[in-house]
């Protein structure tokens, strides 16, 4: 793969980085092949999502606005997994069931009213056996009430850039003002994984016992196929039956979420329709980490003479499979980077090109700050400027 860098007139290099960058990754020899259409089925919509670059490899409707029915559990788990990382709450508390949460209709754990329960039992209650009374007992010991813990729920979900969704319990019990989209789910999804990566571990486990109870994951696909360690079904009349599920092979990670199909069985299969597809067709690649030097610039007028660049976050792509020696990836760098500048102040952009069609760009940002220099270093640089 070329890599190359342009910097915009005026510009002085210092150092350049870049040469072993992308030659770090596996080179993929085999012959490139001509992408199909995707899986076509009976759903209201479905979506498949590449973890790492976030591209959409599938869509069928995927922003239409659906009833999640207990999909929604992502959300209430992600909230809980929030508040456990702030300190507000930790896995050992003993969560108090009221008889709200015991009286909800629904998937039960089945807890009664009075007991208290750890909150990590709840938590695999809610996420193995999707138990509403365990979401309902949840919510009200993080916020106090359900109705409090749901504007918690679309508070994070605007933060995760969730536009078509707004949640009004922590069950996906039916409700007109309860939706979201396919594509909204695999963006939740990505979130839980990628910021809670060893809670999300629980939703590969494929059977919970509670009280002598013993209850199995509904997401069979776990017992399908080997590669898929998560995410969570749904199911409700008005919904129909849905599936978010996440496989990885070879440090590949794909999400899909199927929404409203006809049964169980069509969730299962059409879900293992679209993550064969996208393992069969595409190939994802990190190609730069965040916080990585990428080059080393000329800093005017600052305390230091240089500043390192680099990326606030890591750059993925997804591309058809055997496609990789055809992407190029240049750095086009501001002419001049003058002090004062701050860490992760903008100072370029990185573009990837694939046989020289734009393909994806990221901001190139500075790695660290760099404060006025002294009034001699200002004097000095002014001159020196002068001269290019």
């Amino acid at each position: 793969m070329e890599i190359l860098v342009k910097f915009k007139a005026k510009s002085l290099l210092l150092t350049t980085f870049l040469a072993s960058m992308l030659l770090a990754s596996t080179v993929i020899n085999a012959e490139s092949l001509p992408i199909p259409a995707p899986p076509s089925f009976d759903a209201s919509s479905y979506v498949l999502m590449d973890f790492g670059s976030g591209a959409v490899l599938a869509d069928h409707n995927s922003n239409e606005r659906v009833d999640p029915a207990s999909i929604t559990k992502i959300m209430t788990a992600y909230v809980v997994y929030k508040s456990l990382e702030a300190g507000d709450i930790t896995l050992e508390d003993q969560v108090e069931i009221s008889e709200y949460a015991w009286r909800s209709i629904g998937s039960r754990m089945f807890v009664e009213v009075g007991d208290k329960i750890k909150l990590e039992h709840l938590m695999l209650g809610l996420i193995i056996q999707s138990g509403n009374d365990a979401s309902i007992a949840l919510a009200e010991h993080v916020a106090g009430t359900e109705q409090a813990f749901a504007d918690v729920m679309n508070a994070q979900a605007k933060r995760i850039g969730m536009k078509d969704s707004h949640f009004v319990n922590a069950t996906g019990l039916p409700d007109t003002d309860h939706y979201t989209t396919a594509y909204d789910i695999a963006l939740l999804s990505r979130a839980m994984i990628s910021e809670f990566p060893e809670e999300y571990k629980r939703y590969a486990q494929k059977e919970y016992t509670f009280n002598g109870i013993k209850q199995f994951n509904r997401n069979r696909l776990l017992w399908r196929d080997s590669a898929v360690d998560g995410i969570k079904t749904g199911h409700t009349e008005a919904a129909g039956y849905c599936l978010a599920a996440s496989a990885i092979k070879n440090d590949m990670r794909l999400i899909s979420a199927v929404m409203g199909t006809d049964s169980d069985k069509a969730r299962t299969v059409n879900s293992q329709a679209l993550l064969n597809y996208g393992f069969r067709y595409y190939e994802s690649h990190k190609l730069y980490k965040a916080g990585e030097v990428l080059a080393q610039q000329r800093m005017w007028k600052g305390e230091s003479k240089s500043i390192q660049l680099g990326l606030d976050k890591d750059l993925f792509v997804t591309i058809p499979r055997g496609r990789y020696e055809d992407l190029k990836a240049d750095m086009d760098i501001n002419a001049e980077i003058v002090a004062p500048i701050q860490q992760g102040d903008q100072v370029g952009v990185v573009k990837v090109t694939l046989k020289g069609e734009n393909y994806l760009e990221q901001s190139l940002v500075a790695l660290q700050s760099n404060p006025e220099g002294g009034l001699w270093r200002r004097i000095v640089d002014f001159f020196v400027k002068l001269l290019f």
